[in-house]
């Protein structure tokens, strides 16, 4: 299948740069139907830590931590076969250099001329400037041993039930447990909680699945 993005379908829909710099700006790509990298502005290399040459040709899932959510490629599927034409999901990028962030992707189908899937563009926006300021707060909070459990479960994307279980505790002591790290890292939800732990560096990168370092346990 050709990959000729259909620019003039997408540009109007593209967040403008913030005046002053644009770190945070969001940085879009056109990618393959297969989900490899076609081509990228500077501010989607930026984010990622790479060049043209690094970046252009990577599934995008090489550059996403592998927690990604499941229902990712689900919406990618989506896109794929036509079921729906645009989704924003909450994610983990990698850069080059190690360092995490955590933002927004959105995925755009571009169809060509005849009417089928032409190319992907994705626009991803790292948090901002406020999110990472409380990050740094974030690095100070320690976790019980118990707690650090928790949240290594809860990357995985393990249930109430399923952590109950593995630890010999009550739904309820899992509730406890889970509403209490929500609170310290200021997340409204369990997605967010483990966004707030990679960006605070609370969890590993590049291995699966994701432990929290000792230095973030009391």
């Amino acid at each position: 299948m050709a990959a000729h993005p259909h620019n003039a379908q997408v540009t109007p829909d593209r967040p403008k740069a913030p005046q002053g710099g644009g770190r945070y700006a969001t940085g879009m790509a056109t990618l393959t139907s297969d989900l490899r990298v076609l081509a990228a502005d500077d501010d989607f290399f930026r984010h990622f830590g790479g060049s043209s040459a690094e970046l252009c040709g990577r599934d995008l899932f090489d550059l996403l931590h592998p927690s990604a959510p499941a229902v990712l490629r689900e919406h990618f599927s989506r896109l794929h076969d036509g079921r729906r034409t645009r989704f924003t999901e909450r994610v983990v990028g990698c850069r080059t250099d190690g360092q995490v962030f955590s933002g927004d992707l959105t995925g755009t189908a571009i169809e060509g001329p005849s009417d089928q899937l032409s190319a992907i563009v994705v626009l991803v926006k790292p948090d901002d400037e406020t999110v990472l300021d409380e990050a740094a707060t974030l690095r100070r909070l320690l976790l019980s041993p118990l707690e650090a459990q928790i949240l290594e479960g809860v990357a995985t994307g393990a249930s109430t039930v399923q952590l109950a279980s593995k630890l010999y505790l009550s739904r309820q002591g899992i509730e406890y447990h889970v509403s209490s790290m929500l609170r310290k890292l200021k997340a409204p939800n369990r997605a967010a909680l483990v966004s707030r732990a990679y960006s605070a560096g609370m969890l590993t990168v590049g291995t699966w699945p994701a432990r929290v370092l000792p230095d973030f346990v009391k």
